[in-house]
């Protein structure tokens, strides 16, 4: 029998990503066999403890605990899976992190690109793993268009453009941290648009400046002021010379959760829709007898494509949590060959640089001006250019 060795998991947070998280180990235990580390759910926190307590029996955790610092303090937890709102992802992390746990952090790192350097730098002094959960990374078709990317397929990259539209913000007496600023830190721009910058980074490469406008269409929830965004557009350019557009927005009647984006080349094209998780549209080569040659479909769930090693026979499609799995089997690789989370995870480096081009857009839509991204290494000021 093979014998794996296991890694103690505390988690901060119960609500939704708590309950993909949880998934996602006890599923990578079971289907990912053997998987790099065992994962022992020893502790789950939460400010509400009947609530985290009722958490803990159905995530599978043998204890819950209303105070972050006693899982902090647990010697049996080995890596701190930080899946809490956005003001708490800064000490809690940081502090795990200076107890010598490896940690995960959900996007956005932090609530402003300061804040997420200061957990970047704090995290990467303390000489442990860490990964920031952009999970649409670990997206099957999303690592096909990586690899035919990388592969030269398309030639050269000319643009990218990308959209994360989601419903629910469209009810005026809705009101929940996302929609408070100190909380939250941004509103549309962090919550989904910060997943369309880590895509644009991931596929294209980094961006070099950016134009935004943003709009709060629904001022006031409720007897409370918004103080975020509804939607922001931004149009950006690549160092590599390519150019694009990114928006976001929470108030679309009709689109759930919308994610789609499209990269075109010199060479060829190729799309994404969340909402057809396990195809990619592809369009390779030019005119045939010509004619314009449109798009195929690629199903992307053959046994030589990215992460179908670990699933069912080919053709058998997946689902939107299985990111969530290979996310963390990678993390967890990580973990045991003390290998890089890069390039493929977003480690905290990629944290801070995704909430770089988040306050850019903040700033061009305030000045109304083109931003230039100064990009701080460590230890390094963050400089500004127009």
């Amino acid at each position: 029998m093979t014998s794996v060795p296991s890694i103690g998991v505390g988690m901060l947070g119960y609500g939704f990503m708590g309950r993909a998280h949880a998934h996602a180990y006890r599923t990578l235990a079971h289907m990912m066999w053997p998987p790099p580390l065992h994962p022992e759910l020893v502790a789950i926190g939460g400010r509400d403890a009947a609530a985290v307590g009722e958490a803990a029996r159905r995530f599978g955790f043998e204890r819950s605990t209303a105070d972050w610092r006693s899982i902090v303090a647990d010697e049996r937890v080995e890596l701190f899976d930080n899946v809490g709102p956005n003001s708490l992802h800064g000490e809690p992390t940081a502090a795990a992190a200076e107890a010598g746990k490896h940690v995960v952090c959900e996007k956005p790192l932090g609530r402003d690109a300061d804040e997420s350097y200061e957990i970047w730098q704090r995290v990467a002094a303390a000489g442990v793993k860490h990964l920031c959960a952009f999970n649409y990374r670990f997206v099957p078709a999303v690592r096909l268009a990586r690899e035919l990317i990388e592969a030269g397929e398309l030639g050269e990259i000319r643009h990218f453009r990308a959209r994360y539209l989601q419903a629910w913000g469209a009810d005026a007496e809705l009101m929940t941290w996302r929609f408070d600023r100190a909380q939250a830190g941004s509103g549309a721009l962090g919550d989904l648009g910060a997943h369309v910058v880590d895509l644009a980074r991931y596929l294209v490469g980094e961006i070099a400046a950016v134009s935004g406008t943003m709009r709060t269409f629904v001022p006031q929830r409720g007897d409370r002021a918004v103080d975020v965004d509804d939607a922001f557009a931004a149009s950006v350019e690549f160092e590599g010379g390519a150019i694009g557009t990114l928006e976001a927005s929470r108030l679309c009647p009709g689109r759930v959760n919308h994610l789609a984006w499209e990269i075109n080349g010199s060479k060829g094209s190729i799309a994404f829709d969340l909402e057809r998780l396990n195809e990619l549209e592809v369009h390779l080569g030019g005119p045939v007898a010509g004619r314009a040659q449109g798009f195929r479909r690629v199903l992307v769930t053959e046994p030589g494509h990215p992460f179908m090693e670990h699933w069912w026979p080919a053709g058998h499609i997946i689902g939107w949590e299985h990111s969530f799995a290979h996310e963390l089997h990678h993390l967890l690789s990580a973990i045991r060959d003390d290998g890089d989370v890069r390039p493929h995870g977003a480690d905290f480096e990629d944290g801070y640089r995704a909430a770089a081009v988040c306050d850019a857009i903040q700033r061009s839509a305030s000045r109304g001006a083109r931003e230039r991204l100064a990009y701080r290494t460590s230890e390094q000021p963050e400089t500004e250019a127009g």
